[in-house]
């Protein structure tokens, strides 16, 4: 397993370029839910370019030494949104999918709550790894040989508030 190393400008591209998937589909859906944190970021922008209401969807199943220790995925109790209804057509979004569980687990822990009022939920991510036992609806870049995936934001994993005022001072 190779690693892959993402920048702020390729992370954003890698967004747009899945806006552009999703809307050449033409798939007409009410609101975006993200499982955050991964797809915070994602759900975000998403939200934006499509006009979309956000819900957001906790979720935690890394944790340990620089958050590379896969554990059971853990849900909030409830989603996060404005508004009462979440809509008939869901685009359930992630930043990637590497085992699948956390996607197939969000779409279960969707249907059980909302399931009365939801058509359809669609999925999209940026990374689709091969080792997923999910395949998203929607994905921009597919990687057969499953890199551990770096992304720009990290960074702020191994830092903390007094590292920057360390900074300004100097």
């Amino acid at each position: 397993m190779s690693d892959l190393y993402i920048s702020w400008s390729d992370y954003h591209r890698t967004i747009e370029d899945l806006a552009v998937k999703i809307d050449e589909s033409q798939w007409k859906f009410d609101r975006i839910v993200c499982l955050a944190r991964g797809g915070l970021r994602v759900g975000d922008i998403l939200s934006r370019i499509f006009d979309k209401p956000l819900a957001i969807l906790a979720a935690s199943s890394y944790g340990g030494a620089e958050g590379k220790v896969r554990r059971a995925i853990e849900f909030a109790p409830n989603l996060t949104m404005v508004g009462d209804n979440l809509g008939s057509r869901i685009l359930l979004v992630d930043d990637l999918v590497d085992s699948g569980i956390s996607l197939d687990r969000g779409i279960l822990w969707l249907q059980n709550r909302y399931g009365e009022d939801i058509q359809e939920i669609r999925t999209a991510v940026l990374w689709y790894k091969a080792c997923s036992v999910a395949k998203p609806d929607y994905y921009v870049d597919y990687l057969a040989d499953n890199p551990w995936i770096h992304q720009p934001f990290e960074m702020y994993e191994k830092m903390s508030a007094a590292d920057f005022a360390a900074k300004v001072k100097n």
